[in-house]
Order: C-alpha cells, then structure tokens, then sequence
C-alpha cells in the first residue's frame, strides 16, 4: 500500500481531540480531503474517521455524476431486500410496550431521491452531495463538495428538497440557546439548527407505519455544520470555521443520517455511535453524576443580581430553612468576583448592556465578601473561605458552588492587571457568524462586540482554570458554574476557528474540574453550540433553556416547552439543567411540576422571606433531598411534531420514569407567549381550557419498572385531583387545564401477588413525583398470608393501589392505622413527619 507522509496543517491531537495520529497514512485514506502544506490552511477532515469510511469513498465520488436515489431500508421481520439481510436490534418487551430500533441495509444511491422505506425524504438532490454508509449500520454521512473547487472558510451547500413531512427542529434563536420548531417543509427549518427530525408515514393500511429520521449536523474536522431550509423548501447544509485561514473545498461528513422507529431509541442510538467514533464527547449514562443534582438549591441571582452580598445570603438561607425547605446547595452567582468597569462610571446612571462591560481583576472574591474581624491580638482579615466555612456550618450546607464566565468574566480579562497579565488576555472584539445574525439578536453579545472581551491566551487557558479552581477549593468552594460559553465561536479568527478554539478551551476546563473538584462539580451554562455539545467528555450538566425571567409572563411558558424539546438531544450528553425560578410568582407551579419530572436539580432564586412553601413542600423533603426523576423529561411521542406553545389545541406531556413507576406531567402552554424569529406570527386563539388525552403508554421504557407479575394495567393517580383510577396500559382518558395548568400523574404497574391480590404503589401524595419515594418493593407470603413491603423516603401520605383491604399495616416495624378508599382503591397510610427512611408493610 502507498503511504504519504502529510505536514500536520494544525496539531494533529487537535483534529479528533485524541493522542497525535501518525503522519503516515494510506493514500486511499485521503482522497476526499483537501490537503495544502501552505497558507492559508486547508482542512484536512476528520482523519479519525478515514478508515471506516474511506470504503465508500471511491463509490459515492464516481457516482455523484449520474443520477442517485438514496435507500435507508428497514423491514420489520430481519427479511432479506436486495439479498442484504436486514439485522434488527429489537428492544421489544414481553408484553410488546416498547417498539423496536431496526438498522436497516446500507444506503444506495439512485435518482438523486434520498428515501426511507421507500418514502421520499429528499429530491432533487444535487450531485455535488455525497453520501456516505456507515457499515453494519442504517447510518450514513452527508456531505457535499464546492462545484467550483473554491476552499472557503464557510459554505452553504442544497442537499435537496424537503416536502410532506411531520419535522422537529431543534435550533439556535440566540448565539447561546436553542428552541424547538415544528413544520412540514424545507422552508419551516430555521437557520441555525442543530438537530432534525422527521415522521414520514408508510403505507395506508401497514400496522406502526410510522419511521422517524435523524439529521444530526456534527463537526467535521475543523468545521462545525448545521442546517437550515430556504425559500424553494431546500434543506440546506451551512460548514464554517469561523477563522478565514481555515479554509477547505468540500466537508464529506458533515451531517449524520439515521433512521428507526422508534424516536427515544433512535437519538440515543445515533449519538453512541457518534460518541464512539468521534471520540470528543461522552454520554449522560458514562458521566459522574455531582451530588448537588439530589439536592434542594438556592440561587442568588434573582433575588440580588449582581447587588449579591454575604448578609443577603445568610438572610435567604435562614428563611428556606426555617420554612422547612433548607437549601443544601448554594449558587453564589454573578457579583462576587473582583472586576473592573471601565464604561460604568461612578455617580453616573447606568446604562443598559454596561454591565457585559466589565472585566476580571482578578482570581479573588471582592471586597463585598471581604471584611475585618476584630480579635483579642488585632485585626484579621476575613475573606471568601471564612463566609462559606460559616454557612456551611450555620445552614447545613453540603454544596457551595460559585458563578465565573468561561473567560472568567464578561468582558474577560482586564489586560495588564497584576491579576491577570500572566495569562496574557488580548482585547477582542466578536464577530457572529451569519447564521446568528440571522435569527435574534442577544443584549449581551452586542454590548460585548461593542466592548471587546479581554481575551485568555489558549496556550494558557488551563493556567487559568488551574490557578482560580484551585484558589476556589481553598476557600471551601465545592464546584463552579461555568457562564457565557459560546463565546468562543465569536473570537476563533487568527486562532484555528471555533471548533479548535473550543475543544482547546473544553479540555482545559475539564481537566481543571476533574484536578480539584472531586464531584465533577460543574453547570455549564450559555453553551448550547455543537461546538461545545460535541466536546462535552465530562461536564455532566449543561442548561438547556434561555434564562428563567419572572418580570415576563410570556416566556413562561416557552421556558417548560423549549427545555423539554431540547431535552431529546442534550439530554443523551448532559442531565439538562431547568434553571432557577421564584417560588411566589403566577407560574410557580408550572415550573415547581416541569422540575419534578425533568429529572434534574432543583433549585429557587427566591428573593429571601418571599417564598410559598406548599408548593416547595411538594418538591423538598424535610432534609433537604429531592425526588429526582432517573432521566431527562422529554415530550411524549404524541407531542413531538405538535407546537404545545402556539397551535391552539395541543397540551404538553413530558413524560419519565422512576425506580418502580413512571411519570407524565401534563402541561398547558398555550395562549401566554409566542416563539421568536418567527417571521409570520400565526397564532391561534387559545380557548381558556384546552383538553387532550393521557395513557400509561405515553411513558417510553415502561417494561423497565412493570416486571414479570404485571397484570398490564396500571395505577394512575393525579396529584391535581387526588383520585386514582385504574386504567389498561393501552388505555386513555381525558385531561383539561387551563392556559397555565399543569397536574402530574404518576403511573404504577399494577402487580398480582399470591394470584388474588394486585397491588400498585404510588408513593407519597403529598409530593409533585409522588412515586419518586419509593426505592423497592417485594413481598413473603404464606399458606395463609403475604405480605407486600414498600422501602422509601419522605414524610407524609404514603398511597397505594389495592385490590382489597389489607389486614394490617406496619410503618418500620411499628404498627400504624391506614385508611382504605373503596371507590377507587385507593390505600392510604400516614409516615411521621420524624422519619426520613421507611419500609411499609401490609399484611392480607
């Protein structure tokens, strides 16, 4: 075989964030890339991938002339379709509750039709596309080449058009966040977005028809991808590198395609071979999960904003505690840090989009969180570690994180202060890419194109970190919010693009979290690129919605859908990150209800003494530890193609599982706000109800929990209404809310125990996820008797289906009285406010 030794254009560790590949590759390796010893720098894409691939290269470039269809085919039955079998991955229960992932044949080229099961998904596609199969996969690469060989730091290539589909895109309306939108052509997909998915219907009369196809656009070498649709209802493929010297004449591998029929499947099949060829990014499931995620939190920054001071803190962590709701995890936000404003003089009034001015001083706490202490023998300074030694101590603390911002401040650095020359900060000014100035602008980003931002010189990137987590874990910090990430991308030129930027910066961060905080104590927060997403191998919790705003009524309910939909993609990365709200406000429980079934962590800004808590009671225990759902919540099947925001007529369920049960939160947001960068607002007129359905099998991986004694109905309770009603797992029934109501029905599998007796546990009704409370369940029985045993947590009223009236009950051993409700079965008994851990027992 012939070799070619390349000159590396940019470090070589830099192309696929792993250990420097050999220089001595095989010609047949390189021929789709683009390769130029001299500036300015040609890319030379994704050499991690060239050996899997390279295969197929040959066959997709001689065949881009003629005329191509394109098969991903599937079958249901592992039949053979051109004397290709079809391998099936099936996940199916027993019971059939759960539908299958098929990998279909490898992708063909005909006609120029890109199809799925013989339904057309594409037409009209151009012949510069390339389409490359994964092998022993129904995945494949999209790419295209310049039809005029030009080498540019940024292209916008046709794949072809897109017509009559049920489509979710998943897109960036801001340089840092993403929201969902829906449609059915090419012209609805907006610039900017990040994932894509389409229903496309079979065949009238074929049973479970429907097959869902995944656009994933991912970075390729040094260029990160998205899409977006035009006019002509083109789907379009944008690459760039955000630096003109990085230029390249085609990207082979720009987007990812996969299909199945089962769409929760689908993406998380999708993203492990992603992560497991890339190599740069990791899994939710493969990540330490921090400790504060179990936690009841306070967040400084809406009840202070950057007015944040010691006393303030003291006085909000006295109020949750004396509530009964105590915060065991603490954000000190934005207003600590020693900074400096240029543009914000004193005795001057302030000026809207000044503050994004300001830059870090230096590693240090200001002097808000400084002081003198008055000694027996003098003075002695008190600083950051004496404050958080303190609530610590006084509050029952176990987590302190603090804010910064991924350049430690805003505006970065402050150049040539004593603090901070050593990391060499160069003042910057952005620049957006087209795709961001396209949709909406963002307040921040203009103040800081305005301003500049002190920039950290990448090679000293982990000095930085390095230097200022650990000053912070010697002051008893325990972890770190990470702010304003996808500035990178703004100020890449002249430093190897945005993807190289980013990965530079993620690993340097990463590497410092895992150095000092032993938790993998980290949020990260302003990053919803795909330039960070992609690089995210340890971070395990990143937000995934704009900023919660109280003074708005309208985004309120866009903040519950908008972290819902996003959750279908970020949620296979990180645990997604709902952030903060108010306790006393209109929407308080529509957000208090979204975080009980989001699977995340919880935590308030709440101004201090203005907190309600009975709705906080319905989310905290007494000891501070929350009911965590086990995943992301993400919308129900039946909402995925449907806008709960805008349409007029759908609710929102968002749907999870706990250790024995499952959950739907069923939401309405329609009628209280609108979605941005829509360029025609049709909005339909929201009645003051809305009803939809509910069933047991809105719930994906039910058989997770249902077991082998599962009679196949379940128990559903609602905690809006506290009935419970017995309904088969194929089952609906009817559910109304007005605009800004929300209920959460737990779901429990209804089990048969000694063959007479079936039993369902709910867990406590006094809490939004009741069944989060309980841990196990198994019975002992005899000729004569069995014994059903419930272990759990959590004070209050502790709920049950039964089928009959137990005999007895015992709560850790001590007999207790319990009440049994004949109309719907519903057993009931109450666990003493003094117990935090339980095992229940009734006894037939």
């Amino acid at each position: 075989m012939t070799l070619l030794c390349l000159p590396p254009l940019l470090p070589l560790s830099s192309y696929n964030g792993q250990e420097a590949l050999p220089c001595l590759l095989p010609i047949a390796m390189l021929q789709s890339t683009v390769v130029s010893p001299s500036p300015p720098k040609a890319l030379q894409l994704n050499l991690g991938f060239s050996s899997f691939l390279a295969t197929n290269q040959n066959q997709s470039r001689s065949s881009s002339s003629r005329r191509r269809r394109i098969f991903i085919s599937q079958t249901r039955d592992g039949s053979v379709h051109g004397g290709v079998r079809v391998k099936t991955t099936s996940t199916t229960s027993s019971n059939g509750w759960r539908q299958s992932m098929f990998v279909g044949t490898k992708p063909a080229l005909e006609d120029s039709i890109l199809s799925v099961s013989g339904i057309d998904v594409l037409t009209d596609v151009p012949p510069n596309v390339v389409f490359t199969p994964i092998p022993n996969s129904s995945a494949a690469f999209l790419g295209a080449t310049s039809q005029n060989a030009t080498s540019q730091s940024r292209h916008v290539f046709k794949l072809g058009v897109l017509r009559d589909v049920r489509l979710l895109s998943l897109f960036r309306f801001k340089l840092w966040w993403m929201i969902p939108r829906v449609g059915s052509t090419g012209s609805d997909i907006p610039v900017e977005t990040q994932m894509l998915l389409l229903e496309a219907k079979g065949k009238e009369g074929e049973e479970d028809t429907a097959s869902y196809i995944l656009f994933l656009p991912v970075l390729d070498g040094e260029f990160r991808s998205s899409l977006q649709g035009n006019a002509s209802n083109e789907l379009e493929l944008c690459v760039e590198s955000g630096d003109p010297a990085v230029v390249a004449s085609e990207s082979l591998k720009a987007v990812f395609v996969n299909c199945g029929n089962h769409p929760f499947d689908l993406v998380n099949e999708s993203m492990k071979t992603l992560a497991k060829h890339f190599g740069s990014f990791a899994l939710r499931e493969t990540k330490q999960m921090p400790g504060m995620l179990d936690y009841f939190g306070w967040c400084t920054w809406d009840a202070f904003y950057q007015e944040v001071n010691p006393e303030g803190i003291r006085d909000g962590l006295r109020s949750l505690s004396e509530g009964g709701t105590p915060a065991k995890f603490l954000i000190i936000d934005d207003g600590w840090q020693d900074t400096s404003n240029e543009f914000q003089k004193e005795g001057e009034p302030f000026v809207e989009g000044t503050q994004f001015g300001g830059r870090l001083n230096s590693i240090e706490e200001n002097n808000k969180f400084r002081s003198i202490t008055k000694v027996v023998d003098g003075d002695k300074p008190s600083g950051l570690k004496d404050f958080v030694s303190e609530i610590k101590n006084t509050f029952d603390l176990r987590y302190v994180y603090v804010w910064h911002a991924l350049l430690g401040y805003w505006g970065g650095l402050v150049p040539n202060a004593p603090g901070t020359k050593k990391y060499n900060p160069e003042l910057r000014y952005p620049v957006q890419s087209p795709g961001n100035l396209a949709n909406m602008r963002d307040g921040s980003m203009d103040s800081m194109e305005k301003f500049g931002v002190g920039m950290i010189d990448p090679a000293k990137a982990y000095q930085f970190y390095d230097d200022l987590h650990g000053y912070l874990v010697s002051q008893d910090v325990d972890g770190v919010k990470v702010d304003v990430q996808n500035i990178l991308e703004t100020v890449s030129a002249g430093l190897g693009g945005r993807v190289s930027l980013t990965r530079r910066f993620q690993q340097a961060l990463e590497k410092s979290i895992a150095t000092h905080f032993q938790d993998n104590s980290i949020i990260c927060c302003m990053g919803q690129s795909t330039d960070s997403i992609y690089h995210s191998k340890i971070s395990a919790i990143t937000r995934a919605s704009d900023d919660y705003y109280p003074q708005n009524p309208t985004t309120q309910t866009l903040h519950i859908a908008a972290v819902a939909f996003n959750s279908i993609f970020l949620g296979e990365v990180v645990v997604p990150d709902w952030d903060m709200f108010y306790s006393r406000h209109e929407a308080a429980e529509f957000h208090a209800a979204a975080r009980a079934v989001g699977g995340c962590g919880v935590y308030v800004s709440d101004k201090p003494g203005q907190h309600d808590f009975e709705i906080l009671k319905r989310l905290v225990l007494a000891d501070g530890s929350v009911l965590r759902a086990r995943y992301p919540g993400r919308p129900s099947r039946d909402c995925l193609f449907v806008d709960p925001v805008m349409d007029g007529e759908s609710l929102l369920k968002i749907w999870n599982l706990n250790k024995c049960n499952g959950v739907i939160g069923v939401f309405n947001c329609q009628g209280a706000g609108s979605w941005p960068c829509l360029e025609h607002v049709i909005q339909v007129t929201a009645s003051d109800e809305l009803s939809g359905k509910v069933s047991p099998a809105d719930i994906e991986y039910f058989e997770d929990v249902s077991g082998k004694l599962w009679t196949g109905d379940c128990a559903v309770y609602s905690f809006k209404n506290g009935y419970l009603c017995r309904l088969p797992k194929d089952k609906s029934f009817a559910v109304t809310l007005q605009t800004l109501q929300c209920d959460v029905y737990t779901v429990s599998p209804i089990k048969v125990y000694k063959q007479i007796i079936q039993f369902a546990p709910i867990g406590l009704l006094n809490m939004y996820n009741s069944g989060g409370a309980v841990d196990r369940i198994n019975f002992s029985s005899d000729d004569s008797s069995c014994v059903i045993h419930i272990k759990g947590r959590g004070a209050g009223s502790f709920g049950a289906y039964s089928s009959s009236k137990p005999k007895s009950c015992l709560v850790n051993s001590k007999d207790e009285g319990f009440e049994f409700r004949g109309d719907d079965n519903l057993l009931t008994v109450t666990i003493p406010a003094t117990t935090s851990s339980w095992n229940v027992s009734f006894c037939y």
